[in-house]
């Protein structure tokens, strides 16, 4: 199967582009949450942030800020969620890199993204001081 992703960056499917360079591409979301939802992807196929070169990564983060700010003056929002579902469990459904732009008003009834996760952990000062060093050692 080939990816619909790669289809957009090649211009073999169609796309509402509103950003473009040699490394990356940025387009209307199909089924998009908030009027100006927009994703930006790497036009090489990878399908986790862990799995693209770091200069890679920086290119579709400088298309995102490059987005998020012509996002939220086109459609007048009051500010953005910008994300990204790194992999399945977290909810990605396209298997390839996108983040999303979503503009947001005060009154849209989405929330934070701290909502996103229905159970949280009760961490202590001594678990959070072990994961943040387990972090840390492997950054």
């Amino acid at each position: 199967m080939t990816c619909v992703f790669c289809k957009i960056a090649k211009g073999e499917a169609p796309s509402r582009t509103v950003y473009e360079t040699d490394d990356v591409v940025a387009f209307l979301d199909a089924n998009p949450l908030a009027e100006g939802h927009t994703l930006v992807i790497p036009k090489a196929h990878h399908e986790l942030l862990t799995e693209m070169p770091e200069s890679l990564a920086e290119a579709v983060m400088e298309g995102i800020y490059h987005v998020t700010g012509a996002v939220e003056e086109a459609v007048g929002a009051e500010g953005t969620t910008v994300a990204f579902n790194n992999g399945r469990a977290a909810g990605q459904e396209v298997g390839h890199v996108h983040g999303h732009v979503i503009p947001r008003w005060s009154d849209d009834g989405g929330g934070p993204i701290h909502a996103i996760v229905g159970r949280r952990p009760d961490l202590g000062d001594d678990e959070l001081d072990d994961v943040a060093a387990r972090i840390a050692e492997r950054c």
